[in-house]
């Protein structure tokens, strides 16, 4: 099932249970993918990595105006944004444990022959087409170069 269809039923399940922030959070997806899918060149259907890279940005969105409404002080503001974001998250992948996120970096660096921190740009960019949605882009970048110095 297409993720515009999930958000679809969900909208749905969410006006049945009168969930607001529930609502808000699959109508702003929704948004999303209309537009995505109208954008000028756009064939109308999303692939599936097109639809995982608007929700892992909608949620960096979401994430980053948390920590900004933290900031200031904005408990009211905070709450709708962690509401969506937890919705979001529904449909994103599992987020990879630290742990685990180290040890598939492990194996990229043996992979693509990595030796120190020169070797930063190719590890980059095999993990982040291999963890896209799995992991932050900031983290990933922290560990590898905390594993490779």
């Amino acid at each position: 099932m297409s993720l515009k269809t999930q958000v679809e039923s969900g909208i749905k399940d969410a006006m049945r249970a009168k969930d607001q922030d529930t609502l808000r959070a699959l109508r702003a997806i929704k948004s999303l993918i209309l537009l995505e899918e109208t954008k000028g060149g756009a064939s109308g259907d999303l692939s599936a990595d097109d639809e995982l890279k608007l929700l892992t940005k909608a949620a960096k969105q979401r994430r980053e105006s948390a920590d900004i409404y933290k900031a200031q002080d904005r408990a009211d503001l905070l709450e709708k944004e962690e509401a969506e974001l937890a919705v979001i998250e529904q449909f994103l992948p599992k987020q990879l444990s630290d742990d685990e996120l180290k040890a598939k970096l492990q194996e990229i660096i043996a992979r693509v022959g990595a030796s120190g921190p020169s070797d930063m740009g190719k590890v980059m960019g095999a993990a982040t087409k291999e963890l896209t949605g799995q992991a932050d882009g900031k983290v990933i970048s922290a560990t590898v170069k905390s594993l490779l110095a």
